[in-house]
């Protein structure tokens, strides 16, 4: 009776285990086995995609931090109202007093029958020596200087402390949010001049009516627009801003704030965090690529006895590893630049978020710096990469 010979199975290579998760393990190991082998090219790596991702981490953390201002900044100036009626010079953002301050007078208009209008002055002056951003209001007493807390703090003051606005003894009372002083009107007028604008809120029971601007509109007959971009004509007497009526998804806020975050963006600093992060990509890329070059006998000798996949998995897996660690020290360097540089600017949130938008790209990054050296490694016949020197 005649026996079949046993059928000779491919063996593996004991350092390559069949299950996945210690396929996983193996693979890290051996990841981790070439950097410790070639230690200075994982640090210059390394380092090479950090700076990259550090400046592209501090452009947008200043970007994040701009939006949020610009939101923070305008529902300060809004609060619960629908249309914002600015002057002829429009408004801008002031820096130094970290608020929306008027360019121009007053819009002179008449508010129709059944709508209410609350004018604001607006202008900077100076205060304990730092530019801070005073607005009057009719509801202010004349001997009385409102501000938050956290405006008050800064400027060394605390409620029922005395200031000096306009050659004025006034009292320090703390109420509210925002960067701004608030005094009486004739005060802020003596001060800033008519500059301001009007905050207007609809009759009741038509808050949310979606052509309160254009209602409005006819009735003082100024041009009205829901786009916080557009800017008031030079030689007209003001715009209407619609922070109800706008169409799109996003709410009037989100627009102004997506305008500051835009001119960083869109600035030359913009524009070299994508150069700088491009070239991190292809430092990461020659990396792998020299890797490859030196390293053919070995991968040869895998692909020859049935592991081509693993060469791919370790290219990937070795590709990781360079990207999370630049990751890691690219954010954590970034944060720390904007802390010590520009403390006023960028906020933890605004760092966070730029962190999470640079993270979204990281795995396409990796995949594609493995991939670029393995597909020219592939495409040779493992003869070929036996006989490499």
């Amino acid at each position: 009776m005649e026996t079949s010979a046993p059928t000779a199975t491919p063996s593996r290579s004991p350092d390559i285990a069949t299950a996945p998760g210690n396929t996983f393990l193996c693979l890290v190991r051996f990841a981790l086995a070439n950097i410790r082998r070639r230690p200075e090219r994982f640090a210059l790596s390394v380092l090479g995609i950090a700076l990259a991702i550090a400046c592209v981490v501090v452009v947008r953390t200043i970007a994040a931090s701009f939006a949020i201002t610009g939101a923070d900044s305008v529902t300060d100036v809004l609060g619960e109202s629908q249309l914002w009626v600015v002057p002829a010079a429009g408004v801008h953002y002031e820096q130094d007093a970290q608020a929306l301050v008027a360019g121009g007078p007053v819009p002179a208009i008449t508010i129709p029958d059944g709508w209410r209008g609350v004018r604001t002055i607006s202008g900077v002056t100076e205060v304990n020596g730092a530019p801070v951003s005073l607005r009057g209001s009719d509801k202010i007493d004349s001997g009385q200087a409102v501000l938050s807390s956290e405006l008050a703090q800064h400027l060394g003051l605390e409620a029922g402390a005395h200031v000096a606005v306009g050659g004025q003894d006034l009292t320090v009372a703390t109420s509210g949010s925002g960067q701004s002083l608030w005094v009486s009107t004739a005060l802020a007028q003596s001060v800033v001049g008519d500059n301001g604008w009007w905050t207007v809120y609809a009759p009741t029971g038509q808050e949310a009516r979606r052509d309160l601007a254009k209602a409005f509109s006819a009735a003082v007959g100024l041009p009205a627009t829901a786009d916080p971009s557009v800017q008031p004509a030079a030689d007209g007497s003001g715009l209407i801003y619609d922070t109800v009526g706008g169409s799109g998804p996003l709410s009037f806020e989100q627009k102004f704030s997506a305008l500051f975050s835009g001119k960083v963006t869109s600035s030359t600093l913009g524009l070299i965090s994508i150069v700088g992060l491009g070239l991190g990509f292809i430092i990461a890329v020659s990396s792998f690529l020299a890797a490859v070059q030196e390293r053919k006998r070995e991968f040869g000798i895998m692909a020859s006895i049935g592991l081509a996949d693993e060469v791919l998995y370790f290219f990937l897996v070795e590709s990781a590893v360079v990207f999370v660690a630049a990751y890691v020290i690219g954010v954590l360097g970034a944060g720390a630049a904007v802390a010590l540089v520009i403390p006023g600017i960028a906020t933890v949130t605004a760092w966070l978020q730029a962190s999470a938008m640079v993270a979204a790209f990281l795995p396409a990054m990796a995949i594609v710096g493995a991939l670029v050296p393995v597909h020219r490694l592939l495409q040779q016949r493992p003869v070929a990469l036996l006989e490499a020197r």
